[in-house]
């Protein structure tokens, strides 16, 4: 498999995908903004630098997460996600 890189708002988020024996995975990077994205299926995602703070479905509250914390996400829902520094992610797929 290729490497594929994949762009979002206005290349304010873009990650490359990869695929190896642990499963499907996109590692990227999340410049300073607010977004919303959607879920096809269950993701893992842990800050690799920097922080996110987070809106999950079904809450209410927003909550930050910092290097090395990891949050889920079931699959068909959607989250809410602001960035104040520039930060790095890896997502892992089920």
């Amino acid at each position: 498999m290729s490497l594929v890189v994949n762009s979002y708002f206005d290349d304010s988020v873009k990650s490359i995908a990869l695929e190896n024996a642990e499963g499907t995975s996109t590692v990227g990077v999340m410049s300073i903004g607010e977004y919303e994205f959607g879920t096809s299926q269950r993701e893992y995602m842990s800050v690799v630098s920097g922080s996110l703070t987070v809106l999950l479905p079904e809450s209410t509250e927003w909550k930050t997460y910092s290097k090395g914390e990891t949050f889920i996400v079931e699959a068909h829902q959607t989250f809410g996600v602001k960035v104040t520094e520039v930060t790095a992610y890896l997502c892992r797929y089920e």
